[in-house]
């Protein structure tokens, strides 16, 4: 048995779901976090089966009150916590000039201040012991990606938050990782919000040519392990994307346009 305690936000699905297997896998205790307890329920008997140490908590990362919540009781069953992984989020697709502002509000309260108040409540205890923290955020929140901006916007502003967390404790030896998957096969499409905050319901995408959450996550963990400071994920849609950004900005604007706008009942047509 691992003793290392492993914290996962939006662990009921996607790569989140594929983190808690994994670390399951090499016995590490789990503390599973996401609002869809049913499902975690089910993953937590999946792993007692195991013979691993899990819970199971109830969490809206949305709230303060349930991060604090979930922190506690890791604290509580275990004593300590090795590595959070802020993994929840949520998508949308729309045009900035007709989206409700609400659906922006929504994606900042779950991808970024989720992150903030899970790291907040969770860091003296990862501080003592050397660990790690791990914000997975996108490809978009290395380039602005249109139909995305509430997304993009969130995703930019958690890479911001971790880098300057990561320089506060240069001396701390405090390991953060900022992960970017690139298109990823997991729900998080068909949950995605659009201009007036409904769920969009189907991917746009081909699911079947995308990485697996379960590669993401077999990737995440190994840059955890080495202690990387940043993980971009696929080649095209995520290193060339980010290298053509920092050295052809105009170019990547017009091939992103595109890109995007080949999706069906996509809003730029």
């Amino acid at each position: 048995m691992n003793s290392k305690v492993v914290i996962i936000t939006g662990a009921s699905s996607g790569i989140g779901k594929s983190l808690s297997e994994y670390y399951a896998k090499q016995h590490y205790r789990v503390v599973m976090a996401a609002r869809n307890i049913d499902k975690l329920n089910e993953l937590s008997e999946q792993f007692n089966s195991m013979g691993v140490e899990n819970i199971a908590v109830k969490t809206d990362v949305s709230n303060e009150a349930d991060c604090e919540n979930l922190i506690n009781v890791a604290i509580r069953k275990f004593g300590r916590i090795d590595y959070l992984i802020n993994n929840a989020g949520v998508s949308m697709r729309a045009l900035f000039k007709d989206l409700d502002l609400g659906v922006i509000r929504r994606l900042m309260d779950v991808n970024f201040w989720g992150t903030v108040y899970c790291t907040k409540y969770a860091l003296p205890y990862i501080l003592k012991q050397k660990g790690s923290i791990t914000g997975v955020i996108s490809v978009a929140g290395h380039v602005g990606l249109p139909g995305r901006t509430g997304y993009s916007a969130s995703k930019f502003a958690v890479r911001g938050f971790l880098d300057t967390i990561r320089i506060e404790h240069l001396k701390d030896n405090l390991h953060v990782l900022v992960v970017a998957p690139g298109f990823t096969s997991s729900n998080v499409r068909k949950v995605a919000l659009t201009a007036d905050g409904t769920q969009q319901g189907e991917t746009p995408r081909n699911e079947s040519k995308m990485m697996s959450s379960e590669e993401v996550a077999r990737r995440i963990a190994r840059a955890i392990e080495k202690r990387k400071r940043s993980l971009v994920l696929t080649f095209v849609e995520g290193k060339v994307a980010v290298f053509l950004g920092k050295f052809f900005p105009s170019l990547l604007d017009k091939l992103s346009y595109k890109h995007m706008a080949k999706e069906p009942n996509s809003p730029f047509k």
